[in-house]
């Protein structure tokens, strides 16, 4: 009997270290609505290399059975790959009601044109007649409604919701407090241009007759501000849309960043600014001012942190 208590009170133990201390069921917020967790998923599906990346900074590898959206799009690295492990891709773009139903899941964690369209095959709607709960990326709730401007909060409060909901909310507390403390200690812009305007960067997605940029509800606008510029598409009421080069070029953008997809590196991108008979006399196509980078680095995730120290740098560049 004392054997059999002692056995119970290391179990208790090893539960509460490998959940914080957490108690379930929790409760998160969801584009406005409420989500309840009754417990620590053990078979996760995660959409997207952004949000995968989320994850893998709480390490909870071993409570996913699959990812999905990564390889039709994007590059990835070794330390991508080795982090990844035996986690299979169920779907290289976006997963079919199928796909997710094969591997009976009791987590997705997607978004709003990050692996469901409303209207779609998946939705949390059609999930959670299957008894699967959806966690929605909080940049993506714009598609279902107004949402307020892009802050840093965007990638806070979901991992904090994250960390929640798997019960590592100890962990990404400390991850979040960490990446607060990498911003904070940014070089300041010098201090002759400390009364100039701050510098105006366009994000350049794809497109060739209309181009697809970041609006105001988008990361970043929150990455571009917190390295000291300014978005100039930041009066889109919406997070990543189609513009017209008309507009942009009207509004000179002096630095630009590029997105370097698998398969359009920022030379490509680089070469059709050039080619524009409006684009290639605004002040940041004609000195070549730019900065590539990554579908990881622009969406919310934890490598928006060195993005952002990335950019600012860039930038104090371009103020000299």
């Amino acid at each position: 009997m004392k054997l059999s208590l002692m056995r119970f009170a290391l179990l208790l133990v090893g539960i509460v270290a490998a959940y914080g201390a957490h108690a379930f069921p929790v409760t998160v917020d969801n584009c406005g609505t409420s989500l309840r967790i009754a417990a620590p998923p053990q078979r996760a599906v995660i959409h997207d290399l952004n949000m995968t990346e989320m994850a893998f900074a709480l390490s909870v590898q071993t409570q996913i059975v699959g990812v999905t959206g990564i390889t039709g799009w994007y590059k990835t690295d070794e330390t991508f790959k080795t982090t990844l492990g035996s986690i299979p891709e169920l779907a290289a773009k976006y997963p079919s009601l199928e796909n997710l139903l094969a591997v009976r899941p009791d987590l997705f964690f997607a978004g709003w044109y990050y692996g469901m369209k409303p209207g779609g095959d998946v939705t949390p709607s059609t999930l959670s007649r299957h008894g699967i709960p959806t966690l929605i990326l909080t940049e993506s709730c714009v598609h279902t409604g107004p949402r307020p401007r892009a802050t840093m909060d965007l990638l806070y409060n979901d991992m904090l919701r994250l960390g929640t909901v798997f019960g590592q909310r100890p962990r990404a507390e400390r991850l979040v407090a960490q990446w607060r403390e990498r911003l904070r200690a940014l070089t300041p812009v010098p201090a002759n241009a400390a009364q100039a305007p701050p510098v105006r960067v366009f994000v350049y997605d794809s497109g060739e007759d209309k181009p697809f940029t970041a609006g105001a509800a988008a990361m970043p606008t929150a990455l571009i501000e917190a390295a000291g510029g300014r978005n100039i598409m930041d009066d889109m009421a919406t997070s990543w849309a189609n513009s017209s080069w008309e507009v942009v070029a009207a509004r000179n953008p002096q630095f630009l960043i590029l997105l370097d997809y698998q398969d359009q590196g920022p030379s490509r991108l680089m070469a059709t600014l050039q080619a524009h008979p409006a684009m290639r006399h605004t002040d940041a196509v004609k000195q070549q001012r730019f900065i590539a980078l990554r579908y990881a680095e622009l969406t919310p995730g934890p490598a928006n942190i060195e993005a952002i120290e990335k950019l600012a740098h860039a930038l104090r560049t371009t103020t000299r």
